[in-house]
């Protein structure tokens, strides 16, 4: 049941609606999470949801927007670290959300919200191995094609599991091959 009306900050208020969407969209899926349960598990109604949301779609974006800003606070951490390690780590937090992957990779089809949100991670993701790819050395005319070989590598090991040592062998031998590829002039 909703809580009894209180002066509540917008903020605080929105806050707790996207923890609650948050933990219905990764325990339960994205499809079964309806508003109702939602507003319930906030301590709001339904309506109020919709103060802050436009529809389902634009709770589950604001939902990943606040999983990637944790993430990249997360990766400012292990930023120092080798690119092996961090595309490691990368592949951890994406598996542990692969229902929210999986959601994504279904709704962008079908939204436009969602299919931008999930060409605006890809830029992203894109930018931040470019980085570092430019930086060990590779030539920028070899970047696009290289940061689509990193993205199909993580994209199959997100659909085809490994072990952490099958894992580790496959980024390290992605990592190898991109680091040490011969520039074109």
């Amino acid at each position: 049941m909703p809580r009894n009306r209180r002066p509540q900050d917008r903020e605080e208020k929105r806050e707790e609606i996207l923890v609650a969407a948050q933990r219905l969209f990764i325990h339960d899926g994205y499809e079964s999470a309806s508003m109702g349960q939602i507003a319930k598990n906030a301590g709001v109604t339904v309506n109020t949801i919709y103060w802050y949301f436009r529809d389902k779609d634009d709770l589950l974006i604001a939902v990943l927007d606040r999983l990637l800003s944790e993430a990249l606070a997360q990766y400012t951490t292990i930023a120092d670290r080798p690119l092996g390690d961090r595309l490691l780590w990368a592949v951890d937090q994406l598996e542990r959300l692969h229902g929210l992957v999986n959601t994504v990779h279904t709704r962008a089809p079908a939204s436009p919200a969602v299919h931008a949100w999930h060409t605006g991670f890809h830029e992203l993701a894109d930018t931040l191995i470019a980085d570092d790819l430019r930086n060990a050395g590779a030539a920028e005319a070899d970047l696009p094609a290289m940061t689509a070989i990193g993205t199909f590598v993580i994209e199959g090991l997100l659909t085809h599991r490994h072990n952490d040592a099958g894992k580790r062998a496959v980024i390290d031998l992605l990592v190898h091959q991109l680091t040490t590829m011969p520039t074109r002039t």
